[in-house]
């Protein structure tokens, strides 16, 4: 592949890194046998970046093994374009990183060759039983049809999900650093991916992580491995009853935190599609109620500015999801009123006709009550600029995965929420997995644009993620994920999304509690309206 393309891979204006053959994302050491439909992936793409921070993190864990052949690695979370890792047998040392960073720089300026093998499940099992080792042993656990495959450069070789760059001279960009009881390797976006961003260290993010991976480790559950041996000794009942008294607890902690603060008069509840915010809230009801307070709810979306006062995006479309598409003034208007035990008329939105609408309902907040609010922009104090700073609860909520598939290989949060809402979407709004997938980019970029840069303005972290849920999903997305074609754009997402999934064991969806969080993209929740 590479050989064929040369001439347009050397003059394209960004570094092409891999290549996407008939909608499928592969290497460019590709070798073509057949006519296909080629189009060349550089960093300026979500999955050129991807292929390559899997890159840096190989070369990392190359240089790792060849300085401490002991440490034993463990990949465990991503944090503003850097990636977190800890070693679980060695103290990490400002010494130890330099000599990391130094020979990570050797091996990238060697431009050495990474060759990917491929072994068929029976070829593996005999690897496996002559190396003593972990790597990549989660592919003939599960024996999936795709079979097992290991990189390697020089004499290291270690398992990674998805393609890798064909050689090291291609992270050029990068650094490593101490932090905290282990270090980041830092790398570029994918908007600018020829430097380093400054890293933004969001505290209240990582200390919600810590203290779920924490848990999860003490339960024994924190690789996709541990978690199928669980299902297997028919155990998934108790990783599910674990799972769901860890969400009872933090809400219950949540609601006890609001309630001890008798100024505040109202909850505000963001987070990125998919995150469960709506059983959340419900859920949050019940124990608030448990505390003396009863809440109340106000629909952010019914208070829409008029159609032709909407903003337009760059595209002159308009845009709904910026904060000056809602009327913010009648919206203050109303809260403030509320606060002071008026009475209000609550709008209705038309979206056919871009309009609000009164139909006589009114509301009035009483002493033992209190409003809960969920929307996009609720942990943007602009939203409710006129309510003073002590009246307002934030909490973020999002489903942060702790489960990895293996010590070197994290699951993204991001793929977790995708699955979530391919599920949820086709079963309760009807639509295709194609649909979702197209849909996804435009959702992200909602995302980072309006939730993640006031997440650490919440007051409360609330981590919506249960271990077992993939072994759940597992059973309704992969029928739908097999739906999708080759001759679609949507195929590669598809892929990769299938074989991540089938690394997990099914878990039935009669063991899922009905007050469960997953049962808000399953269906079956006691808590739906």
């Amino acid at each position: 592949m590479y050989e064929l393309l040369k001439d347009e891979i050397k003059n394209a204006e960004m570094l092409v890194i891999a290549c996407m053959c008939n909608n499928e994302v592969r290497s460019l050491n590709l070798k073509l046998t057949e006519d296909a439909k080629v189009e060349l992936i550089d960093l300026n793409s979500k999955d050129g970046m991807m292929i390559y921070i899997r890159g840096i993190m190989y070369i990392m864990s190359k240089a790792l093994n060849e300085l401490y052949p002991d440490a034993l690695l463990t990949v465990n979370y991503q944090l503003s374009n850097a990636m977190f890792c800890e070693l679980d047998n060695m103290q990490v040392t400002e010494e130890m990183i330099e000599n990391i960073h130094k020979r990570m720089s050797e091996i990238i300026e060697k431009d050495l060759e990474i060759r990917k093998v491929k072994m068929t499940i029976e070829e593996a099992k005999e690897f496996y039983k002559k190396e003593k080792t972990l790597k990549g042993k989660i592919q003939i656990d599960q024996e999936t049809p795709y079979g097992a495959s290991l990189y390697y450069c020089e004499d290291y070789f270690n398992y990674f999900f998805g393609v890798m760059p064909i050689s090291t001279g291609y992270t050029k960009v990068y650094d490593i650093v101490k932090y905290r009881d282990g270090f980041i390797v830092r790398y570029p976006n994918w908007k600018t991916p020829t430097k380093l961003t400054s890293f933004v260290e969001n505290k209240k993010l990582v200390s919600t992580l810590d203290e779920y991976e924490d848990i999860y480790k003490l339960i024994g559950i924190n690789t996709i491995y541990k978690l199928n041996r669980e299902v297997e000794k028919d155990n998934a009942q108790d990783a599910i009853l674990l799972s769901e008294s860890l969400h009872e607890k933090k809400i219950a902690e949540l609601a006890d935190n609001i309630a001890k603060n008798r100024e505040v008069k109202m909850v505000l509840i963001a987070g990125p599609s998919s995150s469960g915010k709506t059983t959340f809230a419900k859920r949050l009801g019940i124990q608030l109620r448990l505390n003396g307070l009863k809440p109340r709810t106000i629909s952010v979306d019914n208070y829409f500015v008029e159609r032709e006062q909407n903003p337009k995006d760059e595209y002159g479309n308009y845009d709904f999801e910026c904060i000056e598409a809602l009327d913010i003034k009648l919206f203050n208007e109303h809260l403030v009123k509320l606060l002071k035990g008026e009475e209000i008329e609550l709008p209705t939105f038309d979206f056919t006709n871009g309009h609000k609408k009164y139909n006589g309902e009114t509301m009035k907040i009483e002493n033992d009550e209190i409003l809960v609010i969920e929307g996009i922009h609720c942990l943007n104090d602009k939203l409710t600029s006129s309510i003073p700073k002590e009246q307002k609860y934030k909490i973020y909520i999002s489903a942060l995965t702790v489960l990895n598939i293996d010590y070197y290989n994290r699951i993204s949060t991001t793929d977790t929420r995708l699955i979530r809402r391919i599920v949820r979407d086709n079963q309760f709004r009807g639509y295709s997995a194609t649909h979702t997938i197209k849909m996804w980019y435009s959702v992200n970029r909602g995302e980072e644009r309006y939730i993640y840069p006031f997440q650490e303005e919440a007051n409360g972290m609330f981590n919506s993620s249960l271990i077992y849920e993939l072994g759940v999903l597992k059973n309704y997305a992969l029928p739908l994920l097999k739906e999708i074609k080759n001759t679609q754009p949507e195929y590669a997402e598809a892929t990769r999304l299938i074989r991540l999934l089938s690394y997990f064991d099914s878990i039935p969806e009669e063991a899922i509690p009905k007050t469960s969080l997953i049962r808000e993209f399953i269906g079956g929740s006691i808590l739906a309206d």
